[in-house]
């Protein structure tokens, strides 16, 4: 099993720019995308953005499109979530997921089921 660390969350205020980094612990072989999602105490974790690994092809959730970058390093096996225009909205944990085999390609909105291994979630605030 692959650990996660993700990094960057803090406190923003809105209209502000933040960056989230996530590293995996070890190289492996079988990765078919990562991606971040986010969760709100007491309600579902959300789909924010995804990255297939060899392709680099993103697919992002409606509610960040145009103003979140998902990209990825792969010497550094690492994915990155450039946060634009932030909105007290986007306020959450934030988490890193790997998927093994590709399950995440079968809906255009990836659920949560189809990743593999989490992180333990970055808490980004905006507030003013």
């Amino acid at each position: 099993q692959v650990q996660l660390t993700e990094s960057g969350g803090v406190v923003v205020q809105p209209g502000g720019s933040l960056e989230l980094s996530c590293v995996a612990s070890e190289r492996t072989s079988k990765l078919y995308s990562m991606a971040w999602f986010r969760q709100d105490p007491g309600k579902e974790r959300e789909f924010v953005a995804d990255i297939t690994w060899d392709a680099g092809n993103t697919k992002y959730s409606d509610s960040v499109k145009g103003r979140f970058i998902i990209s990825r390093d792969i010497v550094k096996m690492s994915i990155f979530l450039r946060m634009n225009d932030l909105k007290t909205e986007d306020t959450a944990l934030y988490y890193c997921a790997l998927d093994t085999v590709g399950y995440s390609s079968y809906d255009a909105i990836p659920r949560p089921y189809h990743y593999d291994d989490w992180g333990q979630g970055t808490q980004v605030t905006v507030s003013s």
